[in-house]
């Protein structure tokens, strides 16, 4: 017991000293000393999840901290966002509602809390599906406040520094996703080191050895580019020096995903990547005015020391990019004849950089309270950039542009599921976009917790919970509050059964009405009663009668009896056109072979014979990084990890990914196509083909080459059993004389 006891103390300390760093961190801010708020925040959601664990073993509480210091520090700001990052799983994982939270700490905070409640909901839900899409223009359409974003993007960097304690497949899921929606937002908001350190993060967990193997290679050449580092910058320095500048130079080395990417895309190896290094020179200027001149007065007396290239001037100081990134970028020639890019920034231009427009309001005249209107014009000013998106600001949104999807709204289900509807959908529409039961028994909706009248227009990022009652029934007006054409159709469908229903019923209670008056049921005496009621036709008259409309009484007795001398003979049972009743068609659901998504595939030759398919985009062999799909028939195919298939898989069916691992023993054979370039010379094709045939035992299946020019280009197509034989075939080509590029490609 008492260990027990001991064990909640350090957890209780390290809570407390977390939250202490925190704390100090908001104080070392320029923003108003809030300090009251946010310990209230802190007290309130440490409460809130006691005695709740994270998957890694500590605190629940110790999530939210995390990221309010990211919220503080990494993207710098101040009291409200503090507090809503404290606050933002109180309402998805506890009892508390918004209400409580606006009862407690405002409707700002409640707001941003509300968003960011919506938000996880949406896409990390368990039934998450084809989302992705959908979320990044939620988050763009819904964005009352971009604080909501800049949190979000906060949890996800603090969910990715902690992946480690989750199991393979979620860690794909999880850096597939960030990769493909939210190191691009990070991006889209200026937030330079927030999406350099996603990208690293999802790349060190989808590519662990290849990773690894980089940042090896960064480590093995560091000191010869200190050499070159000090070397190229001792003359700038002394030249800044003579000038009086206030300044420091910093060297700035490629990220790993960046160098990956590179020769991916250039397919080139790594000791062919010359910019791996750049330099930074950020510069505090004597006073604001002169921060443009001064940067290109750098420019100028650094380019007298060394040659700078005259295509690579690229001005952002005069024209800002729509993220709000400025700095003057030149390249020049160094004394080891290497090009090397130098940034020449000033320390506002930075900070910028680096946390995004957050930073842009700390310069305003009166300094820094996030929670003043600074705020508000910075986020009027990113509002405008996202609604008018220049041609390469948007490129994460991929082609889709804002106007676009202006005809859809994104709203939420009370479980946080995202459903695309139509502009100008009403809360009758939503519920029968849900299933008919909801919409042909629904009385009403509460929208954001109000409650709303069925003919409500919705609108996007509303939470939708819809009301229903047992004795409810589809009315003729809802007609006119439907605009979808779904529930335009089941209207009239549910209306018409009914009038059918109601036309049956009709003409029973008029049979016996009949029979009891000892009346023929003849057209005659029908057409009498239709008159006298002055019904249109003999199925309107049936129909008000099946409910009660019209009830048959004294009036019609004497009526039929007046001329009637004939007495009931036989009761004839008639039909007025009645059709069949139609059937509602069930639906089957077929019961999916359970697969168990925890475990890791292991791809023998025996599995991927019988139970596996290779994706025919990227054709992985053994050694590739790989992982498993389940497609819509439950089949599981095998996609490279860096697949740009895959990739969207990832972000859109992120519960259907599996993690997959190689174990073939050089058995089975795999199709791959190598590419091969040099200098075109007699002999070399017969060359190509002795080192590949002769001393590899390789059969050559397809060769085709072409030479123009002086160069010789050609793809080999051959049967290898894994990636480390497809590397000992580039090694030996390359050693060929002429031979300047060998790469194993896709088509």
């Amino acid at each position: 017991m008492d260990m027990d006891n001991n064990k909640q103390l350090t957890d209780e300390e390290m809570i407390d000293q977390a939250f202490q760093e925190l704390l100090n961190d908001y104080l070392a801010t320029r923003h108003r000393k809030r300090v009251e708020i946010i310990t209230k925040a802190f007290n309130f959601a440490n409460q809130a999840h006691k005695g709740i664990k994270r998957q890694s073993g500590e605190p629940y509480i110790m999530h939210p901290i995390a990221v309010a210091k990211i919220v503080c520090n990494e993207i710098g700001l101040g009291s409200t966002s503090i507090c809503s990052a404290l606050l933002h799983d109180v309402v998805e994982d506890t009892d508390y509602t918004v209400e409580d939270i606006e009862n407690i700490f405002g409707p700002k905070i409640a707001q941003i809390v509300s968003g960011l409640t919506k938000i996880s909901g949406g896409i990390f839900g368990a039934h998450a599906s084809a989302q992705a899409e959908n979320f990044k223009k939620l988050l763009l359409t819904m964005s009352d406040d971009i604080r909501v974003i800049l949190i979000k993007i906060a949890d996800r960097l603090h969910n990715m520094r902690t992946l480690g304690s989750l199991l393979p497949n979620k860690q794909y899921k999880i850096a597939g996703e960030t990769l493909y929606i939210y190191a691009p937002l990070a991006n889209r908001l200026g937030l330079n080191k927030i999406k350099t350190e996603l990208e690293n993060l999802s790349f060190k967990y989808e590519h662990p050895e290849i990773y690894t193997e980089i940042q090896g290679k960064l480590k093995a050449t560091e000191a010869h580019r200190d050499e070159v580092f000090k070397n190229f910058t001792a003359p700038i320095r002394a030249q800044l020096d003579k000038m009086g500048l206030k300044y420091e130079i910093i060297a700035r080395i490629k990220s790993i995903y960046s160098i990956w990417n590179k020769m991916q895309t250039k397919s080139i190896p790594f000791e062919e990547i010359y910019d791996l290094l750049a330099v930074r020179i950020i510069f505090t200027p004597k006073n604001q005015e002169e921060e443009l001149n001064e940067c290109f007065n750098i420019y100028v007396s650094i380019s007298k020391i060394y040659r700078p290239h005259p295509d690579r001037l690229r001005d952002w100081v005069s024209h800002p990019k729509a993220n709000g990134y400025q700095a003057l970028h030149v390249t020049l020639m160094a004394n080891n004849g290497q090009w090397i890019e130098v940034q020449i920034r000033s320390d506002r231009m930075n900070e910028v950089a680096e946390q995004g427009f957050a930073a842009h309001w700390k310069y305003k005249e009166g300094g820094g309270s996030e929670d003043e209107g600074e705020l508000d014009k910075w986020l009027k000013t990113i509002k405008e950039i996202l609604e008018d998106p220049q041609p390469d600001a948007m490129d994460f949104l991929d082609t889709i542009k804002l106007n676009l999807f202006a005809s859809e709204i994104f709203v939420f289900t009370p479980k946080g599921e995202i459903k695309t509807m139509p502009q100008n959908a009403t809360a009758l529409d939503f519920a029968f976009s849900i299933h008919t039961y909801l919409g042909s028994h629904c009385i009403g909706a509460k929208v954001n917790h109000k409650l709303v009248p069925i003919s409500h227009k919705l609108e996007s990022g509303d939470q939708v919970e819809i009301l229903t009652s047992r004795s409810q029934k589809v009315q003729p007006s809802w007609e006119n509050f439907a605009t979808t054409a779904k529930a335009k159709a089941k209207i009239t469908t549910i209306l018409r059964r009914e009038q059918h229903n109601a036309q049956k019923e009709g003409e029973q209670t008029l049979l016996e009405f009949l029979k009891n008056e000892d009346v023929r049921p003849d057209p005659a005496n029908i057409d009498k009663l239709i008159k006298s009621h002055n019904s249109l036709s003999k199925e309107e008259f049936l129909v008000n009668i099946g409910v009660k409309k019209i009830v048959l009484g004294e009036a019609d007795r004497n009526l039929l009896h007046e001329k009637s001398g004939t007495s009931w003979k036989k009761y004839l049972k008639f039909s007025f056109g009645a059709g069949k009743e139609q059937k509602e068609e069930s639906e089957e659901k077929q019961q999916a072979e359970k697969i168990d998504k925890k475990k890791i595939l292991k791809l023998t030759e025996d599995t991927i014979q019988k139970n596996y398919k290779i994706a025919a985009c990227c054709k992985p062999i053994p050694g590739d990084d790989v992982l498993g799909f389940i497609d819509d028939n439950n089949e599981i195919i095998i996609h490279k990890r860096q697949c740009p298939v895959a990739n969207k898989l990832k972000s859109s069916f992120g519960n259907r990914i599996i993690a997959a691992e190689w174990e073939t023993h050089k058995t089975l054979s795999f199709p791959v196509i190598i590419y091969i370039n040099g200098i075109d010379c007699v002999g070399l094709l017969n060359k190509v083909t002795q080192v590949v045939s002769q001393q590899l035992n390789v059969n050559i299946q397809k060769l085709s080459v072409e030479a123009k020019d002086g160069i010789f280009e050609g793809k080999v197509q051959l049967e290898v059993h894994d990636v480390e034989d497809v590397r000992i075939i580039c090694d030996n080509l390359r050693k060929i004389k002429n031979v300047k590029e060998v790469k194993r490609i896709e088509e």
